[in-house]
């Protein structure tokens, strides 16, 4: 039995303004209009023997990845999902071990795991087929399988292993440029792709054996967990007190460099991490001068430059080795050269405590989403859009009151003591404490206007009562 586990939850800092904290990398959509989460999901949903994929990710992404998958598991009938929910980021090895115990427990401590992350890409998935068939046979031979990719350039930004066919002579850390160049030359070396497979009772005794602390703790945490969720959830929400007490470490250190038991299956088959600009740019197709374009922009005298733009024409003149990203509230300016820099703004956008490191003027909520269309000084404007059946907390705010326009659907609304239906071009206003919810009891979006008035207008000013999805 083969089950996938799709680890979702990087940040992804060096494809800002896109990828934000509360948006990261997997659910940024590629010029084809699907996420890197969704395809990986369809990349491992294809693979023969599989008939459930388990999501590792943060629990504040669980809403966001079920909609993303409702999508394309429409093309998998057979193939259902599970999640293991982190309270917080533990690093791979933690996510790893209380995956292999959920696989375990599920399914047998035989079942096969190909690990996969969320934000990789890759073009061939026949020849990815065939490696992890490859890779399945050693796993279980009782091998702890890593993926090779047989380098075409001297990468800088990637891990590499040294390798003599299926056997790993050692791991490498990212390399100088020239050693880089020495690697790719000798025809040993493998850019470490970060994807595994093994089965579930093997990576447990290697973690028992060269990471005893995370074994251990791991082992304490899913008795937690255990005991907080009735059997046969498809969906687990991690004991945050125990996750916290588990060694912090990747798999690669503490397990994959210190083991005997270690293979590699070395590939072809068009990977990518989409690990910069730089890696998303050639996904779209040139012009004469090396330019690239997602999105409408008007070019004079500009080369090798590429342009996203979510929703309005940018035009350069005179331009060349540029990198342009546009968002509604962010612009991105760089030299292409200088790709793997973009993380340095987002730092210093959290020193700063800007808001545009973790939100989008666009924000995905279980419910729905909003968007921030104005906003100054005790005054915020915000497009709501509802999803038919979904409804907002009961909830109260200290600090500001909101009035409520209806652009299209029909609102129920429970204001304080009083239910009433408000429908299109009809409003209604909420007061300062007073307790209120929104729903959508229809079959369409419900679209609203929220008008927020106040002294304080910040998120935070939420005191929820009761909510459909567990944030009280």
């Amino acid at each position: 039995m083969l089950i996938p586990i799709i680890l979702s939850g990087g940040a992804g800092t060096r494809l800002w303004p896109i990828s934000r904290e509360s948006h990261p990398k997997p659910f940024m959509k590629l010029p084809d209009g699907q996420s890197l989460l969704q395809k990986t999901f369809a990349r491992a949903a294809t693979l023969d023997g599989v008939a459930e994929i388990l999501t590792i990710t943060n629990r504040e992404y669980y809403f966001k990845s079920k909609d993303e998958y409702q999508f394309t598991k429409k093309r998998f009938p057979g193939v259902s999902d599970a999640f293991l929910l982190e309270p917080f980021g533990r690093n791979t090895a933690a996510a790893i071990a209380l995956g292999a115990l959920k696989v375990a427990n599920d399914h047998g401590e035989a079942a096969i795991m190909l690990v996969l992350p969320a934000d990789h890409l890759i073009d061939d998935q026949d020849a990815f087929a065939v490696a992890v068939a490859q890779a399945s046979d050693l796993a279980g031979q009782g091998k702890l399988v890593t993926f090779g990719i047989v380098p075409e350039s001297p990468e800088t930004g990637f891990g590499y292993i040294e390798a003599d066919g299926h056997a790993v002579k050692r791991f490498v850390e990212k390399p100088a440029y020239e050693t880089a160049v020495e690697y790719v030359e000798s025809g040993r070396y493998l850019w470490n792709s970060g994807m595994f497979c093994f089965k579930a009772e093997t990576v447990l005794e290697q973690l028992k054996l060269h990471a005893p602390a995370i074994h251990q703790q791991a082992l304490a945490c899913w008795e937690a967990t255990c005991g907080k969720t009735p059997d046969g959830q498809s969906m687990m929400e991690i004991d945050p007190g125990s996750f916290a007490a588990i060694p912090e470490n990747s798999i690669d250190y503490a397990v994959m460099e210190k083991s005997d038991a270690v293979m590699v299956v070395p590939g072809r088959f068009g990977w990518s991490d989409i690990g910069s600009w730089n890696a998303v740019c050639n996904l779209a197709a040139p012009d004469e001068a090396g330019n690239r374009v997602i999105g409408e922009a008007v070019l004079v005298d500009v080369g090798n430059t590429f342009i996203q733009s979510e929703g309005r024409m940018v035009a350069a003149i005179g331009l060349n080795n540029l990198l342009i990203i546009d968002t509604p509230d962010a612009l991105l300016v760089a030299d292409r050269e200088r790709a793997q820099d973009v993380r340095k703004v987002v730092q210093q956008l959290k020193l700063m405590d800007h808001a545009s490191h973790k939100l989008h003027r666009t924000v995905a909520r279980p419910w729905g989403t909003y968007t921030v269309l104005e906003e100054g000084k005790n005054f915020k404007i915000k497009r709501i859009v509802v999803k038919p059946g979904a409804s907002l907390s009961l909830q109260m705010h200290y600090h500001r009151s909101e009035h409520w326009v209806v652009v299209s659907g029909t609102a129920s609304i429970v204001n304080n003591d009083k239910s009433m239906l408000i429908r299109t071009n009809e409003s209604t206003y909420i007061p300062a404490g007073h307790k209120h919810r929104l729903e959508n009891p229809g079959i369409t979006d419900l679209v609203m206007i929220e008008v927020q008035s106040g002294e304080y207008l910040g998120e935070d000013d939420i005191v929820r009562f009761d909510d459909a999805y567990g944030r009280t």
